[in-house]
């Protein structure tokens, strides 16, 4: 309702609204942007959770020690790693190219995220 206001594109307030799951029924993944933000929503997320546990924070971490995290259930217990596997799957692209997508875009900005 915000962002009405403020007259943001219905395209962008639609696929905020629509990468929660239980949104889906009036606002489904059925378009890139939307399938694009449910993508990395969870998987920034844990990709800086696993960060936070390094000392070299985001530097040299590559998709291999994110799926070894994504092993662990006691780890960032509350991601849904289902929700990160099905991201990939809507991007058409494998897990690990994905996360790797993911860490190359957060390194860019690693110290704005303060994970330099």
């Amino acid at each position: 309702m915000i962002l009405r206001e403020r007259g943001v594109d219905e395209e962008i307030v639609g696929a905020i609204l629509s990468h929660a799951t239980w949104n889906w029924d009036e606002y489904p993944l059925d378009r890139p942007l939307r399938r694009a933000l449910f993508a990395v929503d969870e998987l920034c997320g844990f990709v800086t959770a696993v960060a936070y546990v390094r000392p070299e924070r985001l530097a040299g971490l590559g998709a291999a020690s994110v799926r070894k995290k994504m092993k662990q259930k006691s780890f960032a217990a509350a991601v849904r790693r289902e929700d990160i596997e099905r991201g990939a799957v809507l991007l058409e692209l494998p897990l690990d190219e994905h996360i790797t997508h993911v860490i190359t875009a957060m390194q860019g900005i690693a110290a704005d995220l303060g994970l330099a």
